[in-house]
């Protein structure tokens, strides 16, 4: 799914559609989360379908209730689904991140495998290393101008 840390750096459009797909997965998880939540309330609490639809939706969201739960089923129903939306966000936002993280993280490493790595000896005359030398190609700073400059451009 990801490029090893031995690999290349994945392209833009890569990331980007892998970051899409990962966004997916969580709105597919936190919309399962939600329709539990309406299932719950609507069954358990007896409230109407918009009713559940807005429970579901404060607790999941961490607000909090919006009705007045009366029955037993429904109030303990509310307790674990709490804990549960608790968790649901988490692993949302964890998956979300884990891409940017990813990427963040291959970044870091595939520069510093840039620095760390060995200087290649030229062996050349006299002559193409006087050109060499002239020449501005061969500025040591010159990889750097080229530098991408946002998370995007990696």
């Amino acid at each position: 799914m990801f490029e090893h840390n031995k690999q290349p750096l994945a392209t833009r459009e890569i990331f980007l559609r892998r970051l899409i797909k990962f966004v997916a997965i969580a709105f597919a998880l936190a919309a399962v989360s939600l329709l539990i939540g309406i299932l719950g309330y609507h069954y358990l609490e007896k409230l109407s379908w918009i009713d559940s639809l807005l429970n579901a939706s404060m607790i999941l969201s961490g607000m909090g209730p919006a009705a007045i739960l009366k029955t037993s089923a429904g109030k303990l129903f509310a307790s674990f689904y709490a804990l549960f939306s608790g968790m649901i966000f988490l692993a949302a936002a964890g998956i979300i991140i884990t891409p940017i993280l990813h990427r963040f993280l291959h970044i870091f490493h595939v520069e510093a495998s840039k620095a760390s790595a060995p200087k290649a000896v030229e062996k050349t005359t006299a002559k193409t290393s006087t050109r060499a030398k002239a020449s501005p190609k061969n500025h040591k700073h010159d990889d750097e101008d080229h530098r991408p400059k946002t998370l995007l451009d990696f």
